[in-house]
């Protein structure tokens, strides 16, 4: 029986066998404004509540502006980052090796099960373009090693029917979760989410409304 680490998300586990494969990398990608970070640090908050430590790296956040995101959903990411069982941090490192180091380091100083980096698109708009496949695949041998269960956060451009910013992460990695916004829909949420890819996992495959109220993100079900 493959182990599972919930995602955070109600109603999103009955739909992959009951989470993540424990270890695995997962791309979670979409447009500006369709809750890649809420669901990111969901996933996190989540975790804490189940005693399962975390980290979640920005690479363009400060740390008082993401809890001043989360303030009202009411997740008290303070007291466990003050206990030593979270860290959330901003990290200005544009390059790969140094950031891999760094996560490798953290993960590793609280015996985090649970991951998350915001976002990978920005330190990969680096890389020399001949490089990306090879420096992200070491990166997520790294992060598989480590243990944590990880979420790679990436944009995707308005429209694009893409799956990442390379057109290269979707290949490498274990899922990939898109997330999307409609504009102009009348009586529904323009929020929805796509399960495209999960290794190891019976997943489902429609179209399924997101709802992101103060308490934080939701799949809407029939």
């Amino acid at each position: 029986m493959t182990d599972r680490v919930s995602s955070g998300i109600p109603s999103l586990d009955e739909l992959i066998q009951g989470g993540f494969v424990k270890g695995s990398v997962n791309l979670i990608s979409g447009p500006t404004g369709t809750g890649k970070s809420i669901f990111g640090l969901q996933y996190i908050y989540q975790g804490l509540k189940k005693g399962e430590n975390g980290v979640f790296i920005s690479l363009e956040q400060e740390l008082r502006d993401i809890l001043g995101d989360v303030k009202d959903f009411g997740w008290d990411f303070v007291s466990h980052i003050k206990n030593k069982k979270c860290i959330i941090e901003y990290l200005p490192i544009w390059r790969l090796e140094d950031l891999t180091i760094t996560v490798l380091e953290k993960i590793k100083s609280i015996n985090a099960k649970r991951f998350v980096l915001d976002s990978l698109s920005l330190v990969c708009s680096k890389l020399e373009p001949e490089k990306i496949r090879s420096e992200i695949t070491e990166f997520l041998k790294e992060l598989r090693r480590s243990g944590a269960t990880s979420l790679l956060l990436t944009e995707i451009p308005e429209g694009s029917k893409g799956l990442s910013t390379f057109g290269i992460e979707e290949f490498i990695v274990d899922g990939i979760i898109v997330l999307h916004y409609l504009e102009f829909v009348s009586g529904m949420s323009p929020r929805s989410l796509v399960i495209r890819k999960m290794r190891r996992t019976k997943h489902g495959t429609d179209v399924y409304p997101i709802n992101i109220t103060n308490k934080g993100m939701s799949l809407i079900r029939k």
